[in-house]
């Protein structure tokens, strides 16, 4: 297999236009490379299961009968009519978005070997990280196909089609996300214990268990959390998603194009301090 070849210049750094482009740039040579790590990452996942690949259609199965037990038996029912796909429609985007960021924080950390071996560039790491996600979260739409064709086939509706729009703008925060975090916990470790109990309340305070209203009358909107709740990019990326594959209406577009808008802004802050961050990964590590 023939690889590009990425000329490095340490005598003069680039600026910021010029880390970003060259960003892209050993994005674009190394694509195989990334497609090679994504193959080996999904590989390696399903061998280390009993199930194999099969439990990446098990698992966000088993999360909602988890969360559908939890509010409707222990926390004595909800009035959300087939309540079960009302759930799915959030927990399959969550999954991706939580395996994504924990398989980002340590994208870099799990490399150090073979970043202390070789030269490549290594933003191509937590982007392998985000599209390993991408491959999990098409396996989930198997599960979410067979309820709604098995259990609610009146719910289905040709805004389904929607699904992968909703889905672009979750890739670019979720890269974004991923790449700032992979950079950081190189230098500080911790980084990982403390995204796991940011992750889970993260997605308490959104409206994945309720709807958008549901939480805002049971929070009232006050105080910090209110502010919060306004500002979580997964109030709208839920609710999209929500629409197309629930209630069979458009995503909020106008929620989306403010989650894109921020979520470019974002991820070129990422990526540049990434790239500030990665002359020095190989004498951290």
């Amino acid at each position: 297999m023939t690889t590009s070849t990425v000329i490095y210049d340490t005598s003069v750094r680039p600026g910021t236009l010029g880390l970003v482009r060259e960003a892209l740039r050993e994005v674009w040579s190394r694509r195989r490379l990334i497609g090679y790590i994504v193959r080996a990452d999904m590989k390696k996942k399903g061998a280390d299961t009993l199930l194999g690949n099969l439990w990446w259609v098990i698992d966000p199965l088993l999360q909602m009968l988890v969360y559908v037990v939890l509010v409707t038996v222990i926390r004595g029912g909800s009035t959300t009519p087939d309540y079960p796909l009302f759930i799915f429609a959030a927990i399959l985007p969550w999954k991706w978005f939580s395996s994504a960021v924990g398989d980002g924080v340590t994208s870099v950390t799990s490399q150090e070997a073979l970043i202390k071996q070789v030269q490549f560039p290594k933003i191509i790491l937590p982007l392998a990280a985000v599209l390993a996600g991408v491959v999990s979260f098409a396996f989930g739409l198997i599960p979410l196909a067979a309820i709604l064709i098995l259990l609610y086939p009146d719910r289905i509706d040709a805004t389904l089609l929607l699904i992968p729009v909703v889905a672009v703008v979750q890739f670019v925060f979720t890269m974004a996300v991923a790449t700032i975090v992979a950079a950081v916990n190189v230098f500080f470790r911790d980084v990982g214990n403390v995204a796991r109990h940011l992750l889970r309340l993260w997605f308490y305070l959104s409206p994945a268990l309720y709807s958008a209203k549901q939480l805002d009358d049971l929070l009232n909107r006050q105080g910090p959390i209110g502010t919060i709740l306004n500002l979580n990019p997964f109030t709208a990326l839920f609710e999209s998603y929500r629409n197309v594959i629930y209630y069979g209406t458009m995503p909020e577009w106008l929620g989306l194009a403010r989650v894109l808008g921020v979520s470019v802004v974002l991820c070129f802050l990422a990526v540049l301090v990434f790239k500030r961050m990665e002359p020095s990964f190989a004498k951290v590590l």
